[in-house]
């Protein structure tokens, strides 16, 4: 995919030479801006009006904030300390106001004398600071401050009028001086290259590029800032889609091998054999995989389910058709216990027709391998041997299945389970193991809002499975709030014991395992947010299993299971608890995907607000699996009125992933959802909300795609190259290629 050269832009130009070196520094430092165009990029978060005071009600603690607010109050207090022992230490409390609420200032020592004279009551001013909590109340120590007296030309100038833009600053840069370094390279705004066609710009109404960066920098009205915010998330969608549509096509442009399934082979003899008949959905969704599969490129697909949609059993069938086409296929699942339980049930369901050249296998059968890192060495001499011959038409694996030795006889297609546990290396190396390029499906177990698979998986088609299949049970979710009503917590453990006395089983989960302390590479981590509000530590699967065993389920079988347990331990521990040896599974996390136990009918999940949306909602998916109905509760030890809790209460409210999917997006920010690291790298996306701009997105796609599909290598638009060679840097690279 290369792109013909870009036009040389402007904005390249590097911060150090225009606001000299030690601010260069701190801004590339702190705030990853390189360059006048990373800069002028760089938009605020939100502005202030200079007639109204701003809320100082809910600003987020051990958060950098920026306030515009009035001085109402402010004393000096002179106390006797270790370093000044006659009373000379000095103290200066001020009280500042935005007519809603206060915030306390505070400064010591030598600090003092500056804001001593200039914080008076009345004064104006933007005060920048972390947000901390002193005798129950919120303060900002030491903050620095701007004052806005407005009577100079300079500041009135400076601070664009009526609206103040706050940006996103850090404690070493402030919002204000981050305002006047924009302030100094905004004149280059104007030789800003626009990526956008000029027919797709006018014929949508959008402001011209230079216009839409000074507007979002310098407005004078809301309508300023409302229109440049249009058109710069324009720019963020159309130029990802076209990154996107581009792999799209060169995609189209390699060769495959068609895999067209025999009428009489082993997926009819399979269909033939299955207890049950398909869904509606997965027979539409296997068609549109079948029509991929049948052509000369490759297929790349995204197929995305409600958790126990029977993603594995549209897999399998396409797996069998590829087979019945003399190719092979491979399942890459992101865990050893995933591998196993996928290798298990997959058998099951053959029966004979894994059978392969054994005696008593089906005429059309074939041998289905595992291969792991653990295996025993002759176990994994004959799993290699069987690929390289072709004897093995299925191979089911973890990341080992793309080691250098391992060779396949002819791989058609390749399945990624949970494909975001994945790297781009490692998808890449598997793709490399065909004579040509292999078919490619991605299976996602966490559904997803349409717009991210736009974003995300923009390479891939997408196949969604939103109907579950007959038999399964509803599962009733609740949230047991074990800090307020203690009993609620007695009434799960006796609801545990209930389902086990009729037969059934139950799982445990814990957010960890609980012999952390003697492992080198946890010791002296970094405490959650929850664990220091809590000063309690996250329950640990070996604690728990302790406690219930001498406890409220003393007399049941209870047994662990965790990550970092043998590989053969955790295979025993799955398979017993699958016969049904074990009444309650203490565990972690690792049960999270694909682990299918029908007789599994209650989870209790502890510390639950301490997991995620859609990782609780894919959790709950292993119970309800059988006839019986399915119970989860979810108990947390956070007040009522928290942002925790009301996760949960959404996750207790719904069944539907989808819907779940969009509350998870908007909680967190889009740079999670995106992949992007937060820790001081900047987000592709600044203005583009990927759930709020949804309409923006899907446009952008359908722009993208006729202007590629007209255009492929974009001779005629330089200004779009650029900003296309701008974002495909190497980190960006890996972004796009999660699909």
């Amino acid at each position: 995919m290369d792109l013909v050269p870009a036009l040389e832009e402007p904005l390249k130009q590097p911060l150090k030479s225009v606001l000299g070196p030690a601010t260069a520094k701190v801004m590339a430092e702190h705030l990853g801006l390189h360059s006048v165009g990373d800069l002028l990029h760089h938009y605020p978060r939100r502005y202030e009006e200079r007639g109204q005071l701003t809320h100082l009600a809910d600003l987020p603690m051990d958060e950098h904030v920026t306030v515009v607010a009035q001085v109402a109050d402010a004393r000096l207090h002179t106390f006797a300390s270790a370093k000044a022992p006659r009373g000379k230490g000095q103290r200066l409390e001020v009280t500042i106001t935005d007519g809603s609420g206060r915030l306390q200032l505070v400064f010591f020592g030598h600090g003092v004398r500056k804001p001593h004279k200039e914080l008076l009551p009345g004064t104006r001013a933007m005060f920048a600071g972390k947000v901390s909590v002193f005798n129950r109340r919120l303060q900002l120590a030491h903050p620095a401050y701007e004052l806005l007296h407005g009577d100079s030309e300079e500041t009135v100038e400076t601070w664009a009028g009526a609206l103040i833009p706050i940006y996103p600053a850090t404690a070493k840069l402030e919002s204000w001086k981050i305002g006047k370094a924009v302030q100094t390279v905004l004149p280059s705004a104007q030789e800003a290259l626009d990526p956008l066609p000029d027919t797709l710009r006018e014929g949508r109404g959008l402001l011209p590029l230079p216009e839409a960066l000074l507007k979002i920098h310098r407005p004078h009205t809301k309508a300023d800032i409302a229109g440049a915010r249009d058109r710069l998330k324009w720019d963020e969608a159309f130029v990802l889609q076209v990154a996107l549509a581009r792999r799209r096509h060169a995609d189209t442009q390699l060769p495959a091998v068609p895999r067209t399934p025999r009428p009489d082979g082993i997926l009819a003899a399979f269909d033939d054999r299955l207890p049950f008949t398909l869904t509606e959905g997965q027979r539409k969704v296997s068609k549109e995989i079948f029509d991929d599969l049948a052509t000369d490129h490759p297929m790349h697909r995204l197929l995305q389910g409600e958790v126990g949609s029977g993603k594995t059993m549209v897999a399998l069938r396409a797996m069998l058709a590829v087979v019945d086409a003399g190719g092979q296929a491979a399942m890459l699942a992101p865990t050893e216990v995933l591998a196993q339980q996928h290798h298990r049930s997959i058998t099951e369901m053959m029966g004979e027709l894994a059978e392969g050249g054994m005696l008593g296998g089906a005429e059309h059968a074939t041998k289905v391998v595992l291969l792991t890192g653990s295996m025993g060495a002759a176990a994994r001499r004959r799993a290699l041997l069987d690929l390289a011959t072709g004897e093995a038409g299925l191979v089911i694996g973890t990341h080992a299945l793309i080691e250098d030795k391992i060779q396949f006889h002819d791989l058609g297609l390749v399945v990624v389970d949970e494909q975001h546990r994945f790297g781009v290396e490692q998808r890449d190396a598997l793709r490399g193991k065909g004579k040509q390029p292999p078919h490619l499906l991605v299976m996602t177990a966490t559904p997803i809002p349409r717009t991210v698979a736009m974003t995300v998986f923009g390479d891939l088609e997408t196949s969604v499975l939103d109907q579950l299949p007959a038999g399964r049970s509803p599962i009733a979710s609740h949230v047991v709030p074990a800090a307020d009503k203690p009993h609620f917590l007695a009434r799960a453990w006796e609801r545990v014991r209930e389902e086990v006395t009729n037969g059934h089983q139950a799982y445990v989960v814990c957010p960890r395992i609980g012999d952390e302390e003697d492992d080198p590479k946890k010791a002296g981590r970094k405490k959650s947010a929850e664990d220091e509000a809590e000063k309690r530590p996250p329950l640990a699967v070996l604690d728990v299993a302790g406690q219930l065993n001498s406890g409220p389920l003393q007399g049941l079988r209870v047994e662990v299971l965790h990550g970092r347990m043998h590989p053969d331990d955790k295979d025993a521990v799955m398979r017993r608890f699958a016969a049904g040896e074990t009444d309650v599974l203490v565990a972690t996390t690792v049960i999270e995907v694909g682990v299918n136990v029908p007789n599994a009918t209650a989870m209790v999940i502890m510390d639950a607000d301490r997991f995620g949306v859609s990782q609780l909602h894919q959790l709950r998916g292993r119970v309800g699996r059988g006839a019986a109905p399915g119970l989860c509760l979810l108990v947390s030890e956070m007040p009522e009125a928290s942002a925790a809790r009301q996760r949960l209460n959404a996750v207790a409210s719904t069944l539907d992933g989808f819907e779940l999917s969009r509350i998870d997006l908007e909680q967190r920010r889009e740079g999670d959802v995106l992949g992007q690291a937060q820790s001081g790298a900047r987000s592709s996306l600044r203005v583009l909300a990927v759930i709020e701009d949804e309409e923006v997105i899907a446009q952008a796609r359908e722009e993208a795609a006729s202007l590629v599909a007209a255009d492929p290598e974009l001779e005629r638009l330089p200004g779009l190259r650029t900003a296309l060679a701008a974002l495909l840097d190497e980190e960006r690279e890996q972004y796009l290629e999660k699909g």
